[in-house]
C-alpha cells in the first residue's frame, strides 16, 4: 500500500450534525464565536502565547503552529462567577485541533471555564503522530485518549497525577473514572466525550426491501446474503489509512472470545498463534465475501458514499460515518444497530467506543492552574459550550445538556449505556507502535490474502514483545 498509517478518528472528529438544528446551532455559534475565542482561540490582536514546545522546534511535537492560533495571556472569568485560582498565571494548553469548527468548539469549552489560558493548536495527526516528543516538554494541559495510550504515558512517568481533581468531578460514572484511572489506581484524564462502533444502515432501504435488524451471526448471514441477491453490496468497507478494519477485528474478537480476552490480547497477555484468535480470522474469512472487495485502497469516506448511494446495505464504522453528508435526507435516514451476537454464552454486550479528554503534564509550570482547567473541564459548562458550537459525540459528564441531543447522539448515549464492556478501539488499547509497526501492515496483508492467516499471525506473535514486552 502507498498511503501511509493513519490513526482512527477521535470522538471530535465525528460530525453529529445530522438533523435540522445544524442550521441553528451553526448561527448561533457564529454570533457567539468571538466571545468564544477569547480564552485559548484565534485573536488578529493576540500576541504569541508561550508553548512549551521540544528543544529546536516551534510547536508541540515538533510541529508549526498555525499563524493565528494562538492568544491573549487570559480572560476574565464569566459574569456571576468568580475566577478559580491559577496561581497568578495563565495555564498553557495544547490542543490536537488546528482549524475549524472543533478548534473553535474547544476554544468555546475552555472560555466557560473562567481559567485564563494560552491554547497552542496543533493539526491532528501531526499531534500524535510526535506525542513521545511533545511530552518531553508538553503545555501544562493537553488533548488525549484514554485506553492504553493513557495507561503507557502514566507509565512512563509523562503524565501527571490527578486524583485530586477527580475528588471534585462528581458528576462521572465508575465506568469513566475507571477509563481515566493509570494501572497504579491513580486518575490521569478528565474525560470528555466519546461515541459508539455500530452497524449503519438506511431506514428507507431495509423499509422498501422488507429488511429486518440481525441480533444473531446466522440471521446477519442470512440478511447478507439476501442483500446480495438483491443485488446489493451487504457491508460496505475500507481500509485506507490501515486502520479502519481494525474495528472489524474489534468486534469480531469481542463476539467469538469476549471482553477479557480481547484487552489482554492486546496487552501481550495471549498468542496471536493460538486457536482463539485463528477463530476470528476464520469468521473473518467467511465474512469477507459480503463485504466490498479490495478494501485496502478504499477511504471510509468512498465506502460511505455507497452507504448513502444504497449500493452498499450496511457499514460497521463509528458514528463519524455522518460527517460524509451534507444530504439532510439521508442523514435522516440515517441509523444504526449494535453488532449482532455470535455465542450466547458471550452476548453482544461489548462495543467499542472511544473516549476522548484531557491530561495534565507529569511537572506542569503552573500546576495550580492546570487542576483548575481541568476541574473546570470536568464540568457540564465546558462540555456543553463544546457542543453548542460543534455537536458531535456524545458528553461523558452526566449532567450535561441533553435537551439538545440530535437522535444520533440520543442513541449513541443509550447504546454505550447498556454495554456491560466498552473498548476503546484497537490502536488505543495497544501500543501505537505496535499499530503502526505491525499490526497496520498485517491486517492490509490479510485483506491482499487471506490464505496466509497462518504466516500472518506468526509474524505478529514473533514481533509483539519488540513493543508489548
Amino acid at each position: 500500500m502507498s498511503e501511509g498509517y493513519e490513526f482512527s478518528p477521535n470522538p471530535r472528529d465525528v460530525g453529529f450534525q445530522i438533523v435540522s438544528r445544524r442550521t441553528l446551532l451553526a448561527s448561533a455559534a457564529g454570533v457567539a464565536g468571538a466571545a468564544f475565542l477569547a480564552a485559548c482561540g484565534s485573536s488578529s490582536k493576540a500576541t504569541p502565547a508561550a508553548t512549551n514546545a521540544p528543544a529546536g522546534t516551534t510547536g508541540p511535537a515538533g510541529t508549526t503552529a498555525p499563524a493565528g492560533t494562538t492568544a491573549p495571556a487570559g480572560t476574565t472569568a464569566p459574569a456571576g462567577t468568580s475566577a478559580p485560582a491559577t496561581g497568578g498565571q495563565s495555564v498553557t494548553v495544547g490542543v490536537y485541533e488546528a482549524t475549524g469548527k472543533n478548534k473553535d468548539a474547544f476554544a468555546a469549552g475552555l472560555d466557560a471555564t473562567g481559567v485564563p489560558c494560552k491554547g497552542n493548536f496543533v493539526d491532528h495527526n501531526s499531534f500524535q503522530d510526535n506525542i513521545t516528543a511533545y511530552l518531553q516538554q508538553p503545555d501544562d494541559v493537553f488533548t488525549w485518549f484514554s485506553g492504553y495510550r493513557m495507561r503507557f504515558f502514566a507509565d512512563k512517568g509523562l503524565t501527571g497525577d490527578i486524583s485530586d481533581v477527580w475528588a471534585k468531578l462528581p458528576d462521572f460514572s465508575d465506568s469513566f473514572k475507571a477509563a481515566s484511572t493509570g494501572n497504579d489506581g491513580k486518575q490521569y484524564l478528565v474525560p470528555t466525550s466519546y461515541y459508539p462502533w455500530a452497524v449503519h444502515y438506511r431506514k428507507s432501504l431495509f423499509a422498501d426491501k422488507g429488511y429486518t435488524i440481525p441480533t444473531t451471526k446466522a440471521e446477519m448471514i442470512a440478511l447478507a446474503t439476501k442483500m446480495k441477491a438483491d443485488g446489493l453490496v451487504p457491508f460496505a468497507y475500507a481500509n485506507s489509512g490501515k486502520w479502519p478494519v481494525q474495528g472489524t477485528f474489534d468486534i469480531l474478537n469481542l463476539r467469538i472470545n469476549g471482553y477479557q480476552f480481547h484487552v489482554d490480547l492486546l496487552a501481550g497477555k495471549k498468542d496471536w498463534t493460538g486457536p482463539e484468535v485463528k477463530n476470528v480470522f476464520k469468521a473473518w474469512t467467511e465474512l469477507l465475501p459480503f463485504h466490498q472487495e479490495n478494501p485496502n485502497g478504499r477511504t471510509w469516506q468512498e465506502a460511505a458514499a455507497a452507504l448513502e448511494n444504497k449500493e452498499a446495505g450496511m457499514f460497521l464504522l463509528g458514528t463519524f460515518v455522518a460527517q460524509n453528508s451534507t444530504d439532510q435526507t439521508y442523514l435522516d435516514d440515517l441509523d444504526f444497530f449494535n453488532y449482532p451476537e455470535f455465542d450466547p454464552a458471550i452476548g453482544a454486550t461489548a462495543i467499542d467506543a472511544p473516549i476522548d479528554g484531557w491530561m495534565m503534564a507529569a511537572k506542569p509550570k503552573n500546576s495550580a492552574g492546570a487542576k483548575a482547567l481541568l476541574t473546570g473541564i470536568g464540568s457540564a459548562k465546558y462540555i456543553d459550550a463544546y457542543l453548542a458550537v460543534n455537536p458531535a459525540s456524545v458528553p461523558a459528564n452526566k449532567k450535561a445538556d441533553t435537551s439538545k441531543f440530535n437522535k444520533i447522539q440520543t442513541k449513541s448515549a443509550e447504546l454505550v449505556q447498556s454495554a456491560k464492556f466498552v473498548t476503546q478501539f484497537f490502536d488505543r488499547d495497544t501500543s501505537p507502535d505496535f499499530v503502526s509497526n505491525v499490526i497496520a501492515d498485517a491486517f492490509a496483508n490479510f485483506h491482499a490474502d487471506p490464505t496466509q492467516i497462518d504466516s500472518i499471525l506468526a509474524n505478529i506473535e514473533a514481533q509483539k514483545s519488540t513493543y508489548l514486552g
